[in-house]
């Protein structure tokens, strides 16, 4: 019997869930937080991500240690410390500053399709990787990544392409997330053994 499941996501032992929607075969690591956040069917996260107010698609992988919409703080003011914003943690007669809180949530992070984040990397609030792009561990992620792009370093640089453009075109193109499981099962041989370019050719792409 497989491990994963269309009906409900695997939790492993101490998250940390608020907000979130996950769909089908959707795993998340021990220890990670997950808030106000939606993961795409087949999308998975190792142990101690922390993903906030994000939209990740089908197929990603998000290794461990992996920070996603990573706070920032308010730059313009006297202070930059969370007593502005969390402030009845100080005083028994202040409030939250609900409109900060409304404008971090805002700040929507978007993961394509199919990517690859590596360990310990960073993907900054607003920033959208395109489908197929791959971050290399360790890397702070400041703006877009183009989709099958590889970028790594502090901040993030392009490597090289992971496919070239009229092969990354004509696989998001092809769209084979959004297949029926049955037919990813029925593919799962020439997802193994064949290239971009020969899976394409048999399939249509």
């Amino acid at each position: 019997m497989a491990r994963l499941s269309a009906d409900a996501p695997v939790l492993h032992p101490d998250c940390e869930i608020t907000d979130s929607h996950f769909g089908a075969y959707v795993e998340i690591g021990r220890g990670s937080r997950v808030a106000n956040t939606t993961m795409g069917d087949y999308s998975y996260c190792d142990r101690y991500a922390d993903i906030a107010n994000a939209q990740v698609g089908k197929f990603a992988n998000i290794a461990a240690f992996v920070r996603i919409g990573a706070t920032d703080h308010p730059l313009h003011t006297a202070s930059c410390h969370h007593f502005l914003y969390r402030s009845d943690d100080y005083w028994g007669d202040a409030g939250r500053d609900a409109d900060f809180f409304a404008h971090r949530r805002s700040r929507v992070a978007r993961i394509g399709h199919d990517t690859w984040i590596g360990a310990g990397a960073m993907i900054k609030p607003e920033v959208t990787l395109g489908d197929g792009a791959v971050v290399a561990a360790g890397a702070v992620v400041t703006r877009d990544v183009a989709p099958y792009t590889i970028v790594a370093g502090t901040p993030a640089t392009v490597l090289r392409r992971r496919q070239p453009k009229p092969v990354a075109d004509r696989l998001i193109a092809l769209a084979w997330w959004d297949w029926p499981h049955t037919a990813l099962r029925a593919a799962l041989g020439d997802f193994r053994a064949l290239d971009a370019d020969a899976f394409l050719e048999r399939y249509g792409g």
